[in-house]
């Protein structure tokens, strides 16, 4: 069983997908979820969803770690005619992961209380993103 979730962002930032997902496999079996990010300047991650500093706080320590590419201490970056923010969306996108595999058992993901699926946005700008998904 396969689908595209569609993902709108504000820009950078975390998005919560799991109740989309949830809906998707109600019903379903057991099996494993397969989720795949559909673009090289986002990711996806399994991450806390009760306190949405967590979200902000990640946000800004992978902006500390990667800054936009005007920033000095990027200036051995090439890949710049896009914008400032396009090559560091893709270094950001190369440590994290696109890809998530979560168990299910009678329809249900097995992720921990604390835990939801998010996109999480890496340029500037709002897009609207594909994550494939299959279960089996």
């Amino acid at each position: 069983m396969q689908t595209t979730f569609e993902i709108p962002t504000r820009g950078p930032g975390l998005t919560e997908f799991t109740p989309q997902v949830s809906r998707w496999l109600a019903g379903q079996g057991d099996g494993v979820l397969t989720l795949m990010v559909r673009h090289t300047s986002a990711s996806l991650l399994i991450q806390e969803n009760a306190d949405p500093e967590v979200q902000d706080d990640l946000q800004a320590y992978f902006h500390r770690l990667v800054p936009p590419s005007d920033d000095p201490s990027m200036a051995y970056l090439r890949h710049t005619y896009e914008g400032p923010d396009d090559m560091p969306a893709h270094i950001k996108a190369a440590m994290l992961p696109v890809s998530l595999s979560i168990p299910v058992a009678a329809g249900v993901m097995r992720l921990g209380t604390w835990q939801g699926i998010y996109l999480f946005e890496h340029r500037r700008a709002p897009h609207n993103r594909q994550v494939a998904a299959h279960f089996a």
